[in-house]
């Protein structure tokens, strides 16, 4: 299939240019991509919850009244019952992560990046390399995609000057490939890749 690579040199020029078909003109799997979206943010919780079930509290296993004679019969006052006592089901640390296969994976890329080219929210670049590390250039760019709202930048592997570039502009997120995750995708309003990038998601994708 063809896709419009836009010039970023200040003429807004166009050219073709040929990708895959598999990578940008898959079909939208919802239920795939609701899965590793989910897998995804799974994997990034921390899990270090704790807490102390009734035989982990220090303290004495006195039974601090007698059994008869005083309404309710209690044993120690490490019970869940009482204010500082034991919690019942205390939860422990453990690791959240769902497996989700690397075939799985890489078609919800493809099928986020295809449903991304049929919304017309993708965008299509010779380069995203910037001349200084300036703000006001990446507004620039930015200005001249037509492009609005969370945008991610994806590069084959982005240089320090375009970080510090788009840092301090808070809708804005830069990504390598290799670190391009289906959570980024589905939460940027337009996704603007150069050619470079495009080359080396058809290697992993396709």
């Amino acid at each position: 299939m063809e896709l419009n690579v836009m010039e970023l040199n200040g003429t807004g020029a166009t050219r073709s240019l040929s990708v895959s078909d598999k990578v940008f003109g898959s079909r939208f799997r919802q239920h795939l991509v609701h899965q590793v979206v989910v897998a995804h943010r799974a994997a990034g919780r921390a899990g270090t919850k704790a807490q102390l079930s009734r035989g982990e509290l220090s303290g004495t296993t006195r039974k601090f009244k007698e059994q008869k004679g005083g309404g309710a019969r209690h044993g120690d006052y490490r019970a869940p019952i009482f204010v500082g006592g034991g919690v019942t089901f205390a939860a422990k640390p453990r690791d959240h992560k769902q497996k989700v296969n690397r075939k799985a994976y890489r078609a919800a890329i493809c099928s986020i990046l295809a449903e991304l080219n049929r919304q017309d929210r993708l965008r299509l670049v010779n380069g995203l390399g910037v001349d200084a590390p300036k703000t006001k250039g990446m507004l620039a760019k930015l200005a001249e995609l037509n492009v609005s709202g969370r945008v991610l930048l994806v590069c084959e592997q982005a240089d320090e000057a375009l970080y510090l570039a788009s840092r301090n502009i808070p809708y804005v997120q830069v990504l390598d490939v290799m670190a391009l995750n289906p959570v980024s995708l589905v939460g940027a309003d337009y996704v603007v890749l150069n050619i470079a990038a495009v080359e080396k998601l058809e290697g992993w994708l396709a």
